[in-house]
Formats: structure tokens, sequence, C-alpha cells
């Protein structure tokens, strides 16, 4: 079993800048793929950002591009999610997850976080 829990949400201007983190317990964690979907109200959950277990390759969705960027630190057991110039459209949970291949196909992750929220004002 994979336990993964976020940190890091809140409330910032349209403009600014969160670092979301994920630490993950259970298992040997450098053995996953690690992914993050966000999901606003009322719509369905949207994929957002992969990264391979070595770190190598990551993937983004389009809108986040440019401005958000995943990483890990496989020593801490930690993945991030670096986000700059939010946009009021970022508004979400953030939910982190695990699996076998970053791949962008929310069933694909095995493991989810409880979600953290992040609000950006305009």
């Amino acid at each position: 079993q994979v336990q993964l829990v976020e940190s890091g949400g809140g409330l910032v201007q349209a403009g600014g800048s969160l670092r979301l983190s994920c630490a993950a317990s259970g298992r040997t964690f450098s053995t996953y793929a690690m992914g993050w979907f966000r999901q606003a109200p009322g719509k369905e959950r949207e994929f957002v950002a992969a990264i391979s277990w070595g770190g190598g390759t990551t993937y983004y969705e389009d809108s986040v591009k440019g401005r958000f960027t995943i990483s890990r630190d496989s020593a801490k057991a930690t993945v991030y999610l670096q986000m700059n110039s939010l946009k009021p459209e970022d508004t979400a949970v953030y939910y982190c997850t695990a699996g076998p291949r970053p791949v962008r196909t929310r069933d694909a992750y095995n493991y989810w976080g409880q979600g953290t929220q992040v609000t950006v004002s305009s």
C-alpha cells in the first residue's frame, strides 16, 4: 500500500505562485511514477502533470505548460508541483497520484491523496 499526503494549497492572487508537496509512504517511492490531477466544482477531474519514477520524463496539460513544473525528490519520498503565473481558472482541488507509468489517464493510477485546495483570486 502507498499513502499520499498533499500540502501547500491555499489562497493566492492571480499571477502569484504556490508549491504543492506530496509525501509518500508505505512502499519504495522511487519505483512509482507520480502525477497531479485537479478538480474544480462541477467539473471532471483533469490531468495536470506527471513524472516518471526516475524523474527524467515529464508531461503537462497544455494549459499549464510553461507555468507549472513537476519534480520529485526520491530521498525524501516527495513529489512537488511548482505553480507560477497562477490564473483564476487554476482554482481547484489538486490531487497527488501514484502508479506504474506517468500516463495522462485517471484510471491508470493506483493511489490517490486526499487533495489540497488551491484558490486563485482575480
